[in-house]
Formats: structure tokens, sequence, C-alpha cells
């Protein structure tokens, strides 16, 4: 190369720095730096140009690792620097293999030592490439495409930077040091001072033997835990609680489904109302006696015109029509009471049939409440087996669904790929849709100016249009108008119209309607006056009339009351129909079996506890037995124990005492 790899790195970095990718396209930043640079040497023209371009399509990578860097380390560096780390990291990353070592040793010790050994130290860590930075870098390309192609091959060139590093290091420690003329040092001399005497030492007392301390073993040391026992309790307890409600949950059916109450619920419900009845004094001597089943209202009820009218009219129709009824029985019309005797009666019939069917119904419903309940247990069993083979189906279709993602992801990586070196032949196409992008602005800034031109002389056209009409519409306004004018009432407006009239006339004319108008009034007052009085009337004699009838339907309602009583009768005869009488049977028969059942599973309930209580007692006497062994056995060897130890403490304390 004509020139050093110091001038290169620095004419990169200003070039590195120039580019701002918001305002500049890559193809055409690179296209005016190489005319800029048609003075270089080619191959340092073309050195240039490739880093400049990498280091631009490769921004995100770098950024990476120059952010942390600049976090980390770069709190004495500056940020002019960043262009000049990042050529470095793209030629270690990208252009190692190509440079060779010799190379990149040589573009390295050109620029600043210091800066560049702490770039390579931080970047050639294997801590830093093979954890955050290959998470990074995973996250923008396909992780195995990082590892193969970038991270691997910095391992692999490591060692030779650690020698290169080195080198850097024993180069600074070599400047750093400057040579320092040799100074005489000071030599110590000893103090004359006299000796002292030498004195005989004392001779030391001899030490009196302690007796060595023991201390008795505690009494707990022997005795089983209280907390341990009180555990074994609460244990038995919880166990036996848990045992209970597993039987209950085995043996009773669902709250939601029993719609019968409970012996214990009757009993309750019978104390209640027992109790309820002797609070209540029905015998006592100051009774008025029971209520009457029927009050008549005698209070008089205050009826406004409208309900009078409407009642009257009412019963004036019912008097026609009774008058009408008479008038064809005396021209011979039959009479009308046989066919409603008999309408009464087969009503009655239907109405006895009618309650018996709604009776079986009920009997009916209640006959399969129960069968329903038998099935419900086969039910049961069915359902458990369908679920068993719904799990197996469902653990083999998660089986299928597990295997055709693990084909996806090997598709999905195949394309990923496909897709990575597509990117690789992207630059042409690049330069040839800029091309095409650089025609479409030109006819189109061309067009506009046309377009923009056009409207202004519209614009202009419009505006002179808009002064001329102001113009006329100010000499409009200027001209002056007659604003006063006098006026005689006795004279006419002259408009020559048939009705014409002056204001005199005209006042005259609206006092004599105004007059008029008062004498209509006073007669419309008048009628007014006759028509209440004569309403008036009308309504006491409604009132009559309202009176007699109303004492007609007291006496109907009376009768009616007597035939409801009879039917009621007839209500109680459907209870000894025979069809209901068999469903009752069957209906008892059914709970008789529904009863049977539940007896049975009782009984099965409590062999099952009371053999699940045997077994617990047996095996809480088979552990209390196990546990008193163990602890005798614990117990015995802790006396031989101190049984061994008892001679040799007593020959240690005759030593001593010798």
């Amino acid at each position: 190369m004509a020139k050093g790899y110091a001038a290169l790195i620095k004419e990169a970095t200003v070039l590195l720095d120039q580019f701002n990718a918001d305002k500049q396209c890559v193809e055409e930043f690179i296209d005016n730096a190489s005319k800029d640079m048609e003075n270089l040497d080619p191959l340092d023209k073309k050195f240039i140009l490739d880093i400049i371009y990498g280091c631009i399509e490769h921004k995100r990578i770098l950024d990476v690792v120059i952010n942390v860097f600049y976090a980390q380390c770069g709190k004495c560096l500056l940020k002019a620097d960043r262009s000049q780390f990042a050529i470095i990291c793209y030629l270690s990353v990208f252009l190692l293999d190509d440079l060779g070592l010799q190379c990149f040793s040589k573009i390295v010790n050109s620029l600043d030592i210091k800066k560049i050994y702490q770039f390579l130290s931080f970047f050639f860590n294997i801590t830093n490439l093979s954890t955050w930075i290959q998470g990074e870098w995973s996250q923008i390309y396909d992780a195995s495409y990082v590892e193969k192609n970038w991270i691997a091959p910095l391992l692999r060139w490591r060692p030779e930077i650690e020698i290169l590093m080195a080198q850097q290091v024993s180069r600074m420690s070599g400047e750093s040091q400057v040579k320092k003329t040799t100074k005489e040092t000071t030599k110590p001399q000893e103090f004359s001072l006299t000796k002292p005497k030498s004195r005989p030492l004392p001779v030391p007392l001899p030490v009196p033997p302690q007796e060595k301390k023991t201390h008795v073993v505690p009494t707990s040391t022997y005795r089983t835990p209280k907390e341990k026992q009180n555990l074994e309790e609460i244990k038995q307890r919880n166990r036996q609680k848990a045992e209970h409600v597993l039987y209950e949950a085995n043996t009773q059916q669902f709250k939601c489904a029993n719609t019968l109450k409970s012996e214990r619920t009757k009993s309750v419900i019978s104390q209640i109302v027992q109790s309820h009845d002797t609070q209540c004094k029905f015998d006592s001597v100051y009774t008025s006696g029971s209520p009457a089943t029927h009050k008549t209202n005698n209070l008089p009820i205050r009826l406004n015109t409208t309900a009078i009218l409407r009642e009257g009219a009412l019963y004036n129709r019912q008097v026609e029509e009774e008058l009408r009824r008479m008038e064809q029985l005396v021209e011979g019309a039959g009479e009308p009471s046989s066919f409603l005797k008999w309408q009464r009666e087969m009503r009655d019939q239907d109405l006895q049939e009618e309650l018996a069917q709604v009776e079986r119904r009920r009997l009916e419903g209640r006959i399969s409440y129960e069968e329903a309940a038998l099935a419900r247990t086969r039910i049961t069993e069915c359902n458990q087996k369908t679920a068993l083979l719904k799990k197996e189906e469902t653990a083999k279709l998660m089986q299928r669904y597990a295997n055709k993602r693990l084909q996806e992801e090997k598709e999905m990586r195949d394309l990923v790929q496909q897709v990575a070196d597509g990117h690789k032949n992207s630059k042409a196409a690049k330069r040839k849709l800029h091309e095409f992008k650089k025609r479409i602005v030109k006819e189109v800034s061309e067009q506009s100016q046309e377009l923009l031109r056009q409207a202004l002389e519209e614009a202009q056209a419009e505006l002179s249009r808009k002064f001329e009409i102001i113009s006329q519409i100010r000499a409009i306004e200027s001209v002056p108008l007659i604003k006063h004018k006098f006026v005689d009432e006795t004279e006419t407006a002259g408009h020559d119209l048939l009705g014409e009239m002056s204001l005199a006339e005209l006042r005259e004319r609206l006092s004599l309607l105004r007059d008029a108008e008062q004498r209509e009034q006073q007669d419309r007052r008048e009628r007014i006056l006759g028509d209440k009085q004569g309403r008036e009337q009308l309504l006491l004699e409604q009132l009559d009339t309202i009176s007699l009838h109303r004492a007609a339907q007291g006496q109907a309602a009376i009768r009616r009351q007597e035939e409801k009583r009879a039917r009621q009768e007839l209500r109680w005869g459907v209870h000894e129909d025979e069809r209901v009488v068999a469903l009752q049977r069957r209906l008892e028969e059914k709970k008789q079996e529904r009863q049977k059942l539940k007896q049975s599973e009782k009984t099965k309930a409590n062999t099952i506890e009371k053999s699940a209580s045997e077994a617990l007692k047996s095996w809480n006497h088979r552990k209390h037995t196990l546990e008193e062994k163990h602890w005798a056995d614990l117990e015995r060897s802790l006396e031989r124990q101190v049984q061994q130890e008892a001679p040799d403490t007593v020959s240690q304390k005759t030593f001593l005492k010798a």
C-alpha cells in the first residue's frame, strides 16, 4: 500500500463520521467518496471503501459491542474515537481471516496502543464473547450462523491476539520507563549502648492439678419429647378426619340433587311448628273467636262522574239484555237453563279429569326422578371409561403435534439461512433501485412546478374578480335613503285594494267585533250552566240504579260461593281415582328401593370405616412397640458407654492426685 495503515484508518474514520443514515443513501455516499479519492492508489481506495461499506452495513452488530465498551470502559475515552473502534471491531470480525495476523498487527500498532489494547482486551475476552455478545448477535441473526461464522473464528484467533496484546503491553511498559541516575544510599550505624547484665531467671512454680468437672446427664435425654407426641396425635386426628370426609364423599349424594329433606330437617321443622303452636293461645278465655271467612265492606265509596256514568251504562245494557230475553221468551223462545245446567255438569266433570291428570303427571315425575337417581350411577361409570379413552387420544394428538412443530422449526431455520444468503447479493439491486427513484423524483418535480404555475394564475384571476365585486357593493351602499314619512290616520294607503280602509275605520271595526265577542261569551256561559244542571240530575238517577244493581250482585255472589264450595268437594274426590292410587303405590315402591340402596351403601361404608380404624389401631400399636424397643436399645447403649468411660475417669483422677 502506498500510504501507511494509520493514514488509511484515519481517512476511513473521517468518512465514517461524515455519513448520516437519515439524510444520505449508502450507495450515493460511497460514490461521492470514491470521486473524492481519485488521487489515491486503487488498492488503498478499495480498502477504505470496503471498510466504510462494511461498517455501515453491519452497524447494528458493531453498535452492540461499542455501546457496552463505552458504558464499561469508556470513561476516559473520547466519543470521536467511536468510529475508530468500530473499524477495528469490523476488521476483527469480518476481515481477520483475509488480512492475516501480520497485517492486522501492523494496523493495530499504527494506532494509539493504549486505546487499542483496552478495546482488544475487552472484545477478545472469552467471557464476553461466549455470553452477552453471542446472545445479542443471536437476536439479530440466526444463532447457529452467529456461532459458526463469527464467534468460532474469534475464539480461534484469540491466542494470537493475546500474544499481540502482550507485545503491546511490553511496548507500553518500555516507553513508560525513564532512566534515573543512581544515588548513594545512606549506611546506618549502630548506637553505642551499654550491654545489660545477665540475671538469673525465676524458677516457675508448679501448677496445681485441677479436677475435671463432669456434668450430670439430664433426665430429658431418655425421655420422649412432648412435641413428638403432640405431632403424632395431631396426625392421627387429621387422618381420621380425612377418612371420614372421604367416606362421606363416596357414600352421600350431591346436595344440589337431593330434593328430599333429611330426617333431622323434618324433626327440626316439627319442633319449630310445635313451639309456635304452643305460643298461640286459641282457646283462651278472652279470645274473640275465629275471624269471618267473608267480610262485607259496607263503607261508602265516593265515585266520580266518569265512574258513575260507566257503571250506569253497564247496568242499563244488562237491563236491556234482560228485557230482550224476556220478550223472546214471550214470543216462544226456548229456556237455556237446562243447557246451562248440563254445561255446568260437563265443566265439573272436565275439571275432575284434569285434576286427576295433573296428579298423575306429578306422580309420574316423581317416579322418573327416582329412576334417574338409580341410573345416575351407571352413567358415571360410562363417563369414566370415555374420559380414559379421551385422555389416550389427546396424548397421541399431542405427540403428533410436537413432531409437526419440530419439522416446522427445521424448515424455518432453512428458510432463514436462505434469506441470509440472499442479503449478500442485494448491493446491485439497491443501486438500480436508487437510480430508478432519482428518475421518478425528477419527473414528479417538473410536473409539480407546472401545476403550481397554473394554480397561481387562477388565484390571481379570482382575486381580481372579487375586488371588482367589492367596489360595486360599496358604490351601491353610498346612495342616501329617505327614512322620514308623515302619516294621516283618516286616509287610505292608496294600494287600490278592495278591502282597503283607513286606520281610524280599522279601530272602529275592531271595537264592534270586541262587543260581539263579549255577547257570545255570555250566551255560552248560560248554556254551560244549563248543561251542568242536567248532568247532575242524570248522575243522581244513575246512582239510584247502581245501588239497586249492587244489591242484586251481592246475592249472586253468595250463590257463586256456594257453587265454589261444591266444586272444591269434587277436587277431593280425585285422590280416590284408581290410576292415581296405582301411581302412588308405584312411587312408594321406588322410594323403598332407593332407601334399601342407601342402607346397603351405609353398611358397606361402616364396614370399610371399621376395617380402616382397626388397621390404623394395629399400625399405631406396632409403631409404639417399635419406638419403645428403639428407646430401650438406645438406653442400653448409653449405659454401656457410661460404664466404659467410668474406669477411665477414675484412673485420671488418681493420676492427678498423685
